[in-house]
């Protein structure tokens, strides 16, 4: 195995055992279990079908973003995206998504460096769309007014969280017109005299200081920038450039909805859309932390902190947390496995190929 990825898992273990012993250690496992046998899982039907179908917005959107230099059918786009997402199920460091541009170069003559740079697009559509979500929850929604969490000297109440929502508005703006500036060519040519430069300033450290600068912070966040704003050049066109981003508000509001429809079957799961988006958006920036394939684990640890601030704990929380997020990453699973089949990709010899081409982005 790939030490890259050995300790990606080891450190994904860690930080998961951790989150399930935090999220867990104050409900009985028998209570759990009970409750699960309670859940009417028919629920479980319309639910995953809107998982299926916030994909299929997703392989719309990475199929208008390629568009501006590659056209490729849907189901082109369709099997490199699912197979990606499914390797992200199932095996640490993400691996998934080096995985679609390694599909799109062996399979439609697309660099590398092209397919990279339309998932670094990608995830910055999702993260200006759930700050901007997150945003206007904590500021709107309301909350169980006596939440409160503690840690240490820190207390996190439903004030703390308003005013984190109102910066989190400001920080969302701050972004988007940092990936516009980055876009631009005169600021990329300045970002990049910076950072070659900021090497020298470490050779007070020794001779090797500057070396490692270089190699580890210098070459990595040049690649990071031009990836950042080859992405983004693939959407010139202002009429692309919306459509993504109704296309992104559009995917999360499905797996909103699909939140919502499963807690319907859920006793003492009392939420209406909005509450079930919420708990939503917590639960995608847990699952930027650490963990093991799947997700399991800080998964879980977003879902019941999540669902104490709208006054849901316990029993109802764990269980209704536990069956979703199988119900939130099977159907990824089981339509990743049958794109493989149907283009006879061997997924396995697939995921060890791909962290060896992120020495492609050099091309």
């Amino acid at each position: 195995m790939n030490k890259k990825i050995f300790f990606s898992l080891i450190a994904g273990l860690c930080f998961s055992a951790g989150a399930l012993f935090l999220a867990f250690k104050r409900i009985p496992l028998g209570d759990i279990s009970s409750y699960l046998q309670s859940i009417d899982y028919l629920w479980i039907i319309p639910s995953a079908a809107l998982v299926y179908a916030a994909f299929l917005l997703r392989v719309i959107r990475w199929r208008t973003i390629l568009a501006a230099s590659h056209t490729l059918t849907f189901l082109q786009t369709y099997h490199p995206l699912m197979m990606g997402f499914m390797l992200n199920c199932v095996l640490p460091a993400r691996v998934g998504e080096l995985v679609r541009p390694v599909l799109l170069k062996r399979n439609h003559a697309i660099p590398f460096t092209t397919g990279i740079a339309t998932v670094a697009a990608e995830r910055l559509f999702d993260m200006v769309c759930l700050i901007s979500f997150l945003a206007v929850i904590f500021v709107t929604v309301p909350m169980d007014p006596d939440f409160s969490y503690t840690y240490k000297t820190y207390t996190l109440n439903r004030e703390t969280l308003r005013t984190l929502g109102s910066s989190m508005l400001v920080f969302a703006l701050i972004l988007v017109l940092g990936i516009a500036a980055i876009t631009l060519e005169w600021t990329q040519n300045l970002m990049m005299a910076i950072l070659r430069k900021t090497p020298a300033c470490f050779s007070f450290l020794g001779a090797t200081a500057p070396l490692a600068m270089e190699r580890y912070f210098t070459r990595p966040m040049e690649s990071l920038i031009l990836n950042i704003a080859s992405g983004f050049s693939l959407v010139k066109n202002p009429a692309h450039l919306v459509f993504c981003i109704l296309l992104s508000f559009g995917i999360y509001a499905l797996h909103g909805l699909s939140f919502y429809l499963f807690s319907l079957g859920c006793p003492g799961v009392d939420l209406n859309f909005l509450t079930a988006s919420a708990i939503m958006i917590i639960i995608c920036f847990f699952i930027a932390l650490p963990s093991v394939p799947g997700y399991w684990g800080v998964w879980e640890a977003g879902g019941v902190f999540s669902m104490a601030l709208f006054g849901i704990s316990g029993k109802e929380a764990a269980g209704y947390t536990l069956v979703n997020h199988a119900i939130q990453i099977i159907p990824v699973i089981i339509f990743g496995m049958v794109s493989a089949v149907l283009t006879s990709v061997n997924i396995f010899k697939l995921s060890d190929a791909a962290p060896a081409s992120e020495l492609l982005v050099k091309e």
